[in-house]
């Protein structure tokens, strides 16, 4: 990639306006239905579709709700003018790879650029986005798959001391990949496979691998894992303090509990681009706060609650939506505690028949409503892999699911003989924990219900709500927990990053499950270059996880969930990408009429 898509895209536009100047056309471009979806969290997205509103990503799930996209995405670009956004709460550091949260990662997106990130726009859907060179100017990989040369682009970090605009160079990647695989940075497994890195020069970075890997772009295109900052943050500055990148935003504050504010990069490599000026990122934890101000106009682009479409249609004039299904998983998982009652799978497959997914589904989606008002949603099973990522989803219903189906079929009687047989016929008690101040009211909605149903089967339940950065992802989350666990898991840009966070020696690997069957599953995708097979691999680590429930899955996030946009937004579904990349692959694409 020795030149950019947009070094080209832009120069053709300028082109293209001096001839419709000389010709004496003027006017708006056709607008389109804009469009964002919540993105997952590191770990979550809104069940209400609130999260990181506006930047995290839709994908073309069959429920999409979009209209055809206009020949020239920019015509009529206006420049200028401030995007205003929400975050629905403080993220626990700013530092990019100083927390799992995916509130550091959604900002930290808007400053820090990567070596490859997502190639969005006209026609692209977000489960078809493939990686293309961010940092990266060039990459080559040879025959054995076990050598990726990359070449750096002379990019520029931000002009802000100690860095003052100076050019990206190796240091800087060399300094970011061990912080990358430092021990304090739980997702250092996800590049176990990498055997060494050298640097022959300033501008050249090559990888050597012990094995081949099907997802090593889309590894380090996720922005859960590598991120680019500059050598001096290693003392010179404080990056918990003070963020500086190469990325298309420059860092103007943060005040914790108010919000962020970033203007544009007038040095980003991508030329003309972004087009606002600014991006005012408000924290509004309350969602019937965030909701006000959105239709009162005063922020651009919210997630919706399904119960409040109808009314938000009458409220908003021009009111854009998008509705599609998240690739988000939501599980149920335990504690490795020895003879706990669920080490027996017949308990796991007990829980997982306590409850109605439709019900549920319909509760936090909204489903039946909808569908009277002539709204079209959808509400698929989530599997292992979520309902969204349909590349590689194994539908719970479907055929090909084979006997381990059984299990997500909601079946009291059934359910209930299953616990007797593993001697616990009156059922037992046990902590219940989630949190609920960070993934919506439709989370909260699906954990009560869930646990309620629980209590059906006989599994009497002490819950424990927990504060979101400092318990449940410092703690719950990476398996230092006692009980059952409701939460959500990352919205993983590679399907490989689920097996290696639930079943390898993952720190995060939730309920420590330790199967040398899932093990071997995940090393044999991990290597399997042909998709086709790589899809089979993947297909049965579905089925065996169904068989066992070491994670059970839920159904937050496989209902229909929407994003609105105010009238004026431009370029919403154009730019669709899944992950927390939102501030460098989507917001400098987009404008207000």
């Amino acid at each position: 990639m020795s030149e950019h898509y947009w070094d080209k895209y832009w120069q053709t536009r300028r082109n293209r306006r001096v001839v419709l100047r000389g010709a004496g056309v003027a006017g708006l471009g056709a607008a389109s239905m804009a469009a964002v979806g919540c993105g997952g969290d590191d770990e979550s997205s809104d069940g209400d579709g609130g999260g990181a509103a506006g930047l995290a990503t839709p994908t073309n799930a069959p429920n999409a709700v979009a209209t055809a996209t206009p020949v020239d995405p920019f015509a009529g670009a206006k420049k200028g003018g401030t995007y205003k956004l929400v975050l629905t709460g403080d993220p626990p550091t700013i530092d990019p790879m100083g927390n799992l949260s995916f509130l550091t990662r959604a900002v930290g997106c808007y400053v820090h650029s990567r070596l490859f990130r997502y190639k969005a726009g006209p026609g692209i859907s977000a489960t078809d986005v493939k990686p293309e060179g961010d940092l990266a100017e060039s990459s080559e990989v040879s025959a054995d798959g076990l050598k990726w040369t990359i070449k750096l682009r002379p990019a520029k970090f931000h002009n802000i001391a100690p860095v003052n605009g100076r050019t990206l160079n190796t240091d800087d990647i060399k300094y970011s990949w061990g912080r990358m695989t430092s021990d304090k940075n739980t997702n250092r497994v996800n590049f176990n496979f990498v055997d060494k890195i050298e640097y022959p020069d300033a501008s050249t970075v090559v990888f050597s691998l012990k094995t081949p890997n099907a997802g090593f772009r889309e590894l380090l295109t996720d922005t859960t894992n590598l991120i680019i900052m500059p050598a001096e943050a290693d003392g010179k500055y404080d990056p918990a303090q003070q963020m500086i990148g190469t990325g298309p935003w420059v860092f103007q504050s943060y005040q914790p509990s108010v919000g962020f504010k970033f203007k544009k990069n007038p040095d980003w490599f991508v030329p003309g681009f972004p087009l606002f000026d600014e991006v005012d990122y408000a924290v509004v934890p309350d969602y019937a706060n965030r909701l006000a101000q959105f239709l009162a106009g005063n922020t651009d682009s919210e997630g919706l609650n399904a119960a409040d479409l109808v009314d938000a249609k009458k409220q908003v004039s021009g009111l854009q939506l998008f509705g599609y299904v998240a690739p988000q998983a939501n599980y149920i998982w335990f504690d490795n505690t020895p003879n706990a009652p669920w080490r027996d799978p017949r308990v796991r497959q007990a829980i997982s028949m306590s409850f109605p997914r439709d019900e549920i589904t319909d509760l936090v989606y909204e489903t039946t409503k909808l569908k009277a008002a002539g709204i079209d949603v959808k509400g698929p099973w989530n599997n292992l892999i979520p309902a969204g990522m349909t590349r590689f989803w194994l539908d719970p219903q479907g055929k090909d699911m084979g006997d381990s189906a059984k299990f997500f079929k909601y079946d009291v009687a059934e359910a209930k003989k299953l616990l007797a047989a593993a001697g616990h016929p009156n059922g037992f008690e046990t902590t219940y924990q989630y949190t609920a101040n960070r993934y919506g009211k439709g989370f909260n909605d699906a954990a009560e219900a869930t646990q309620n149903f629980l209590s059906g089967i006989g599994v009497k339940t002490t819950t424990d709500v927990q504060d979101y950065s400092s318990k449940y992802i410092t703690q719950t989350f990476i398996g230092n927990f006692t009980g059952i666990v409701f939460g959500l898991e990352t919205a993983f840009t590679d399907v490989g990053g689920y097996s290696a966070r639930l079943f390898t020696d993952n720190p995060s690997n939730h309920g420590k499950i330790a199967d040398a069957k899932l093990i071997d599953m995940h090393a044999k995708q991990q290597q399997e270059l042909d998709e086709v097979k790589r899809k089979g691999i993947i297909w049965d680590m579905q089925r065996l996880n169904a068989e066992q429930m070491y994670y059970i899955p839920g159904q937050v996030g496989a209902g229909t969930t929407w994003t609105g946009h105010q009238a004026n937004v431009r370029n919403g579904t154009e730019y669709v990408v899944n992950g927390y990349g939102g501030g460098t692959e989507v917001v400098p694409y987009r404008w207000k009429a």
